[in-house]
């Protein structure tokens, strides 16, 4: 890092910081208590705050994580300071913890994007720092960031995770996996992305060896037609049964296997990978997730996706391979015929953004969800589009995720779209400067008009005094 990009960073991150500490301390003057699930996890950090450690409430449905770690964070802060009484644990301590992840996020954040673009000389630092600011400002992520959900510390660890999973350090890496883990249990998804991005880079160095022993030039390594396509996944087959090449993946992700062991011994015992109170989380194959995945994706990164270089394309494209493309809306018609699920919480619950969503769009006709087919199908293409610079080896594993992180999720919930998001934002080429301006800006505003509703727009349900405020 250059002394001028060091000093910008450093600006960068401490006016973030400050401006992050004046809604911080907005947002408790407005709402002192707990609010939403924070009346789950605030009184279960406090029970471990007085040692109760044996005390779980049955309605948390993740790890103590979040607790242990606040706990071992707050304890020696209120011995060291001789803080007594009830500040210690309070609701606004407890939210103070998500504030030092958010900074570790932004920290995070830059080392990956300088890591991931390292090869590109073309980006500067102002660019670098200008990214990494829009993406800790990301609304979804950033609004959570001042309550005391596991939102924060479950991306702090998993993007630790992955960059030392970058820098090769796996054993690192699968601990850090440990920990996200910890906050949140589909986070194993995250860890097998770890070990997929190690296979992935000994597969795309294999296949390259193979098309020049075949000296085919009309076959690369990134995206190709639909031939090229079987060709690359009869491949893959071929070299994930070979003996010699399973031990020496296996060598290289060893971490990463014992992980998903121990997770696989956990949903055994457990019974399942929901902890406490399950009858609201049943997973299920919600097909359409993924839609709704990738519609949130172009809007939050529409100056990337949106654009009308991109429709031009995607036109193009449509009229080049029609049959392809009526065979993917066919599917997509019928899994959002058969598979669209919709949780008694997402029709229940009008603090969240998502109830009026589906009210407003899905809920205005039967036949809306089918009319947004060739929205979806826009908005997947795009998606992949721009992630025709890496291999095609790392984009199978990533969608692999992508739908094993989404697909069983019963609700609908923006939350559960921040990690695959900010996977693949930063993993997109860099836009242009102006591109990358705009979306900081629409950040900026998405972000004052979520507080603005939450701190100044309540309201009250009827025969209930408590404040409601409005959420993502």
């Amino acid at each position: 890092m250059e002394r001028s990009e060091a000093h910008g960073f450093a600006a960068a991150m401490s006016g973030a910081f400050l401006l992050s500490c004046l809604l911080f301390a907005a947002i408790n003057r407005h709402q002192r208590g707990p609010y939403m699930d924070e009346a789950f996890h605030v009184p279960q950090a406090q029970a471990y705050c007085h040692g109760r450690f044996l005390q779980w409430d049955p309605m948390i449905t993740t790890l103590p994580g979040l607790y242990l770690l606040s706990v071992g964070a707050v304890k020696p802060a209120a011995w060291l300071f001789g803080w007594t009484g009830s500040v210690v644990c309070s609701a606004g301590m407890l939210r103070f913890i998500n504030l030092l992840f958010s900074a570790g996020n932004f920290y995070l954040l830059y080392l990956l994007l300088f890591k991931i673009h390292q090869k590109n000389k073309a980006v500067s630092g102002f660019q670098r720092i200008l990214s990494t600011l829009t993406l800790a400002m990301f609304p979804t992520l950033y609004f959570f960031t001042f309550l005391y959900y596991t939102d924060p510390g479950s991306v702090f660890f998993t993007l630790f995770a992955y960059l030392m999973c970058l820098y090769g350090n796996h054993k690192t890496s699968a601990l850090l996996g440990f920990c996200g883990f910890m906050f949140r249990q589909t986070n194993i998804v995250w860890t097998v992305f770890c070990a997929g991005n190690v296979v992935a880079e000994k597969l795309n160095e294999a296949w390259k060896t193979e098309l020049q022993k075949k000296k085919d030039e009309k076959i690369s390594s990134r995206k190709g037609s639909f031939s090229d396509l079987i060709r690359i996944l009869q491949f893959l087959i071929e070299y994930l049964i070979t003996p010699k090449n399973l031990v020496i993946l296996t060598a290289l992700t060893w971490p990463y296997i014992i992980l998903v062991t121990v997770f696989s011994v956990f949903v055994f015992i457990n019974g399942g990978i929901v902890v406490g109170d399950r009858s609201s989380h049943e997973a299920c194959l919600h097909f359409p997730q993924l839609f709704y995945f990738l519609s949130f994706t172009v809007f939050f990164s529409f100056p990337h996706l949106l654009t009308p270089t991109k429709i031009r394309k995607f036109l193009l494209s449509l009229r080049k391979h029609p049959v392809q493309y009526s065979l993917i809306a066919v599917i997509s018609l019928f899994l959002i015929w058969k598979f669209t699920y919709v949780h008694k919480y997402l029709l229940a619950d009008n603090r969240h953004y998502t109830f009026y969503v589906w009210r407003k769009v899905f809920q205005r006709h039967d036949l809306v969800k089918y009319v947004l087919v060739p929205v979806y199908i826009f908005a997947g293409w795009s998606f992949a589009d721009t992630l025709k610079s890496k291999s095609i080896f790392w984009i199978l594993m990533y969608f692999v995720c992508l739908l094993a992180v989404t697909v069983p999720q019963k609700l609908l919930e923006f939350r559960y779209f921040i990690l695959p998001f900010l996977i693949y934002r930063l993993n997109i080429p860099f836009p242009s400067l102006y591109r990358q301006l705009l979306e900081l800006a629409f950040y900026i505003v998405v972000n004052a008009v979520t507080f603005y509703l939450f701190l100044n727009r309540t309201f009250q349900w009827p025969n209930s005094d408590e404040i409601q405020r409005f959420m993502w």
